[in-house]
């Protein structure tokens, strides 16, 4: 591999390390510091064992419940928000996983991955209350992982045709 694709490569990796603390702070840690000081002030192996009770009985384990909601109530309740929100905040982590790691791209490995750091992301938020969880916004999120993904193979092949044939990776 030429020196140029493996900087750019390293820039990807950086750039996604970047990406993925940002999104654990603009979807987990969304609330002002004080509110999350609160929070981590009542923590404690009851409060969790309590918590997780309450946020069973507040989260979405039914499929496209939430989607549904936003979708019939689209003016009301910020449905477009959400609903684009979700899906457009991980359109970037599909491609960065696919510019970063380019060796896995060819399995849907970086659609897999959306899938599950967001799963990762919605059991924190269940754990610890910085959130609801909602299976819709995995669902919604690895949508967005796909999107990027699809995307990143579009371009990559246009990028391809137009060079006469020299691959991206």
């Amino acid at each position: 591999m030429e020196n140029s694709k493996k900087a750019w490569i390293t820039m990807f990796r950086v750039v996604l390390i970047v990406y993925l603390i940002l999104l654990i702070r603009f979807i987990v840690l969304k609330y002002p510091y004080s509110v999350l000081r609160d929070i981590m002030d009542e923590w404690g192996l009851s409060t969790v064992k309590e918590g997780l009770l309450i946020g069973i009985e507040k989260a979405n384990f039914k499929p496209f419940r939430s989607i549904l909601l936003y979708i019939r109530y689209f003016k009301r309740i910020n449905g477009f928000g959400n609903l684009v929100g979700n899906v457009c905040l991980f359109i970037p982590l599909g491609i960065l996983l696919c510019a970063a790691l380019p060796n896995y791209k060819k399995y849907g490995l970086p659609v897999l991955f959306c899938g599950l750091y967001s799963l990762v992301i919605e059991l924190f938020q269940l754990i610890t209350h910085f959130g609801i969880f909602d299976v819709d916004d995995i669902i919604l999120n690895t949508f967005g992982g796909l999107l990027g993904y699809i995307s990143f193979l579009i371009i990559g092949k246009w990028i391809k045709s137009r060079k006469g044939g020299s691959d991206i990776q």
